[in-house]
């Protein structure tokens, strides 16, 4: 009788491994993974919403993407790559007879992560082109000011993290509060974010923000999309 080779069952080899956020967004566990080696982990990209993390039911249009970049201790570390209003949320914004103004900006942390961010206001009434490139001016202002002060773990909560869900995150609301000065506004907030090179350091563990700061003055920048593992 002729001979079978034995079919292996991959499943068998394989153990689940658990996928928690961040620590600034709650060390929380966010998905479990199969892998037949935690290092194939790194790279892959998990999707929730804040309204996981939170329980808060006006964050559930949050979206959150969490790539992982490391395993220790027997868990998936992550960092945020980045975040978005969702899209239906994003129309039910908009009104008629009033203005959207958008300002898309690449920024670098203090600890020199570089991130894209896009930050949208809505108006209460029609607004004049020189009321929007003055409340363009003011948010580029502000997010080019936080980047300069925060570290990337502290620019993450004040981009997604906010008082009010009509005041998108920290940096929604002190945008709000100076432009309001020019026209009123109905809603201020970064509705997107996309992370695009972080320091080496960081990506290979090493500790605490000094040695982050240091591989970023040195240039030694790790591209996301090359980090990012499909599936």
């Amino acid at each position: 009788m002729p001979k079978y080779a034995k079919v292996k069952d991959r499943w068998r080899t394989k153990k689940w491994y658990t996928v928690k956020t961040p620590p600034y967004f709650g060390d929380m566990e966010v998905a479990s993974i199969p892998a037949d080696d935690p290092n194939k982990l790194i790279g892959r990209v998990v999707d929730t919403t804040l309204y996981d993390i939170t329980g808060d039911f006006s964050h559930q249009p949050i979206r959150l993407r969490f790539l992982i970049t490391d395993f220790r201790d027997g868990k998936a570390v992550t960092i945020l790559k980045g975040h978005e209003y969702a899209a239906d949320y994003l129309r039910s914004l908009v009104r008629r007879g009033t203005s959207r103004i958008d300002g898309i900006f690449t920024v670098t942390t203090r600890d020199g992560f570089v991130t894209r961010v896009s930050i949208v206001a809505f108006t209460r009434h029609r607004i004049k082109a020189s009321q929007e490139h003055a409340i363009r001016d003011i948010m580029r202002e502000v997010i080019q000011e936080k980047a300069r002060e925060l570290t990337y773990e502290q620019l993450c909560q004040e981009m997604v993290l906010g008082p009010t869900p009509t005041l998108g995150g920290k940096i929604g609301s002190d945008i709000y509060n100076l432009a309001k000065k020019i026209t009123p506004l109905r809603h201020v907030g970064v509705r997107k974010s996309k992370l695009l090179a972080i320091p080496v350091a960081q990506r290979a563990g090493g500790e605490g923000e000094e040695a982050a700061e240091e591989s970023g003055e040195r240039g030694e920048m790790l591209n996301i999309e090359g980090l990012q593992r499909e599936g």
